[in-house]
């Protein structure tokens, strides 16, 4: 920062610290005052410190570390030519592909080169050769738990593989770049956690496939007879009859895939003398060709042919494993029988036509209600209450209409109250 003559305490609180961790290893000597140093492990992190500084605030992905900062990173680090290093260098940005093989220039330093995978995980490899398993599982930053989760995730992304067929330890570890112990070892974590994935070793593959869940139980030892009736009796366990069909599919699958890329490379040389063929004016030469191609090309039908058969096979198996993973299923759900349907139908349709009755009982208590509403003669009092008060010194043309109604209702009821009046007298 000095350097490009920028002073700021934000900017350097932000930037990566680079830092490192050593270990320095001693043997007993009385001449060099009692101890002598005997090696240096150092593990550290390298960021292109520089370009953080000039392209700040630019939103850019910083560059890849090249050789000339990474060799100066060392350098800095490896001050005792006597002495032997192992260094392990990470760098969250990577490397350059001249970086990778700068490991060849420092002779008492065995440089360990830690960057992000493009598949996710770690690349740890050594700065110009072969590195030791050793040291690789040393400067891993990844843990067996992370390894898990990635292999977890693999197997979700290519869960229709594991539906038909299934997918073999090695291949997971080429296409994860993590080792293959590793992955039989999250192979079995997975088939522990998840009944219904099964593993099974066919040679030197391990296999791990999707079945039918099952529990262990503790079962006197069957021979392959017995094995054999159980698999084809109508009665038994559906789950393990599922399983050995499904760990049958698997193999057979497995053989159907390796027959695949074997056909694949056979048409890849067909394809080569198909080219020899063609540059080549040489009669001899083309003659030997043709001969080479039509038995290439026999081996390769007789290949399809297998692969065919090889496809009815396991179209057979799926069909049987449909089946009964549908009774297992059915037996799951423990469904009711006939007779506890009708007695249910019967009991709800009972309970509907109470459930009417008292409905209409409630209805025709109802009735009562509209005497205790309000009345005409109320409405129209409380329609009263809404009008503007009338004012007494000034009289209104509404008045006089207002007069006859009242006469009259009260000239209506004066005759009445005369008679009843007379009435005493004419008796």
């Amino acid at each position: 920062m000095a350097q490009h003559r920028k002073f700021d305490r934000r900017l350097l609180a932000q930037l990566p610290k680079n830092r490192r961790v050593e270990v320095h290893g001693f043997k007993r000597s009385w001449w060099y005052f009692g101890k002598k140093k005997t090696g240096v492990a150092i593990a550290t992190v390298v960021s292109p410190m520089e370009w953080n500084v000039t392209h700040e605030g630019k939103g850019e992905n910083p560059p890849p570390i090249d050789v000339r900062e990474l060799l100066d990173h060392v350098r800095s680090l490896a001050t005792d030519s006597r002495v032997p290093y192992v260094i392990g260098v990470c760098s969250p940005t990577g490397f350059t592909p001249e970086a990778r093989q700068c490991g060849a220039e420092l002779r008492n330093v065995t440089l360990v080169l830690i960057e992000p995978a493009p598949q996710g995980g770690w690349r740890i490899a050594g700065g110009s050769s072969d590195l030791d398993s050793r040291l690789r599982e040393l400067f891993d930053p990844e843990d067996l738990r992370g390894k898990t989760d990635r292999v977890r995730q693999y197997l979700q992304e290519h869960s229709a593989d594991l539906l038909t067929g299934s997918i073999t330890a090695d291949r997971v570890a080429e296409a994860l770049s993590i080792p293959e112990p590793i992955v039989r070892v999250a192979y079995e974590t997975l088939s522990f956690q998840n009944p219904e994935l099964q593993v099974h070793t066919d040679g030197d593959d391990l296999l791990i496939y999707r079945g039918a869940a099952t529990f262990s139980e503790e079962k006197p030892s069957m021979s392959m007879i017995e094995k054999i009736r159980q698999l084809f009796s109508r009665e038994g366990n559906e789950a393990k009859k599922i399983n050995e069909l499904s760990r049958r599919r698997a193999a057979l699958a497995q053989r159907r895939d390796r027959l695949y890329d074997d056909i694949g490379q056979m048409e890849k040389r067909e394809a080569d003398l198909l080219d020899q063929g063609k540059t080549n004016k040489s009669q001899v030469v083309r003659r030997r060709i043709a001969a080479q191609m039509a038995q290439l090309r026999k081996d390769i039908a007789r290949q399809n042919a297998t692969t065919n058969m090889l496809n009815k096979q396991i179209d057979i198996l799926s069909t049987n494993i449909h089946n009964l993973t549908l009774v297992q299923q059915g037996q799951i759900a423990d469904l009711p029988t006939t007779e506890e349907l009708t007695e249910t139908a019967v009991a709800a349709e009972e309970m509907l036509e109470t459930l009417k009755a008292d409905a209409d009982m409630v209805h025709s208590l109802d009735t009562g209600i509209s005497d205790v509403l309000t009345s005409d003669e109320e409405l129209a009092i409380l329609k009263e209450f809404d009008e503007p008060e009338a004012s007494s010194t000034t009289p209104t043309k509404a008045e006089p209409s207002k007069t006859p109604p009242v006469t009259e209702r009260t000239n209506a009821q004066q005759p009445t109250e005369k008679s009843k009046r007379k009435e005493p007298e004419a008796s």
